[in-house]
């Protein structure tokens, strides 16, 4: 039976902004995506917003104040960029699945038919973080990697807390003591794992990692089973 892994990569990691940074990353992520194939592995990777989900919520902030609707518009952006791995992995004959699955369901039947699926959000409400830790559960992975643009969960957010400590290894409740349990998001807003995604991996028993996804050495590393610079989450 093959290895399911199932990793949330944050939409901040294809930084349209660091074109040269991002071009080099892409080509790590394929060798990551064809090692693993050859391997036999099924990978389910589920792609944040970034900068387009933002930037679409910032333009109709002011006169749309329905936040499903604002979610539908982050969730529009989490679909584009998945698309776009979607095709930089197919380009290169990958075994990807041809669409981008819209539901947990249906993500699930195309993993068993494909060896890497790719997809966004799924409903208002949601997260990719929530959608990942869903699915990872729905396919009984191993555990769900978060993968974003920060290197560890700190004790507190270290963007505005000098003092912030890195931890290596935590439980799913002393993450959701950091991080808050079922508060969904403000639309456009994000904090290392999302509360939501919490609760369901608290639901599931299911172990959580995360790690700076954007040294992909150290998603290799969590993949393959072997220590890594992150946070292990513990159920």
């Amino acid at each position: 039976m093959s290895i399911i892994h199932v990793v949330a990569l944050g939409g901040s990691l294809l930084r349209p902004e660091e074109a040269a940074d991002r071009t080099m990353w892409m080509g790590q992520l394929r060798q990551l995506m064809v090692h693993l194939e050859g391997n036999g592995r099924r990978i389910g990777l589920v792609v944040g917003g970034g900068l387009p989900a933002r930037e679409g919520i910032l333009l109709v902030k002011e006169t749309v104040s329905d936040r499903k609707k604002l979610d539908e518009i982050g969730i529009a952006g989490t679909r584009l960029n998945a698309t776009v791995l979607q095709q930089v992995l197919l380009d290169i004959g990958c075994d990807v699945a041809p669409t981008v699955p819209h539901t947990i369901e249906e993500a699930r039947v195309l993993l068993e038919r494909h060896h890497i699926v790719v997809m966004g959000g799924t409903v208002p409400g949601h997260t990719t973080d929530t959608v990942a830790v869903k699915l990872a559960a729905a396919v009984h992975a191993r555990h769900c990697i978060i993968a974003t643009n920060v290197p560890h969960v700190y004790t507190k957010d270290p963007r505005h807390h000098d003092d912030a400590e890195a931890l290596t290894e935590i439980t799913l409740e002393e993450l959701g003591a950091i991080v808050g349990v079922g508060t969904p998001l403000e639309p456009g807003a994000s904090t290392v794992v999302d509360p939501i995604a919490v609760e369901v991996a608290m639901e599931a028993g299911l172990d959580l990692a995360v790690l700076d996804g954007r040294e992909l050495r150290r998603l290799d590393d969590a993949l393959e089973g072997n220590l890594f610079d992150g946070t292990i989450i513990k159920a």
